[in-house]
């Protein structure tokens, strides 16, 4: 239960306040931006395997993932052979990706990758409404390569020519930046109502609150 309510103070006051806040939120849009450098900088992995992964379209490799473009996010999703659903937290961030125009426009493709076969990855992606484009690992060392036995994360790739590398891989706290719906909530009184925000804000576990959107 959520009790804590932020003082009531004048306009002059909130305009302070704000103010304040404003300086430390324009420090840590810069300390991101340095660190979004040093992601960029990272060094990176070959991956030459020829995996076949199973596309609406037929067998892909990781190659052919990139659509023709030079960089690839993967988005590793917890649906696994014999799964009738995917994983809640998952779901929340496959509702959160955007219209891939935008990331195409630079150059960049997405794609949603799961363990589970593929009829039983269309299923699912039919239950749910959504468009993202999917591939299935089934019978690949993929997400064993990519460490991701059983769990979710993001990985990225660049090409240069036929040549695959990996060049960025995160998870577990890592996966919010990619949630919008958080971002919002961050910035509203409330915020996660989660118990280790703060105290009176709420009680929930970390991410406990989470369902599928047709779930609430």
């Amino acid at each position: 239960m959520t009790t804590a309510l932020p003082r009531v103070v004048s306009p002059e006051e909130w305009a302070t306040a704000r103010e304040s806040l404003l300086r430390k939120e324009k420090e840590h849009t810069r300390a991101a931006d340095r660190l979004a450098a040093e992601r960029r900088r990272m060094p990176m992995v070959q991956f030459p395997k020829q995996y076949a992964f199973t596309a609406p379209n037929g067998t892909q490799t990781l190659l052919d993932l990139f659509d023709d473009r030079r960089q690839l996010i993967v988005y590793h999703f917890m649906l696994y052979p014999g799964d009738e659903v995917g994983c809640p937290g998952c779901s929340l961030l496959v509702d959160n990706m955007a219209h891939p125009a935008h990331l195409n426009a630079r150059d960049v493709t997405l794609k949603v990758v799961a363990p589970a076969t593929a009829p039983e990855i269309d299923r699912y992606w039919s239950k749910m409404g959504w468009t993202i484009p999917w591939v299935s690992a089934a019978g690949t060392d993929f997400p064993a390569d990519c460490g991701i036995d059983s769990g979710f994360g993001v990985s990225v790739f660049l090409r240069d020519g036929d040549d695959v590398y990996r060049t960025y891989f995160t998870d577990g706290r890592g996966g919010d930046q990619f949630i919008s719906t958080l971002r919002y909530l961050d910035v509203t009184p409330f915020g996660r109502q989660e118990a280790w925000e703060e105290e009176s804000r709420g009680t929930d576990a970390p991410s406990s609150w989470w369902r599928r959107h047709d779930e609430y």
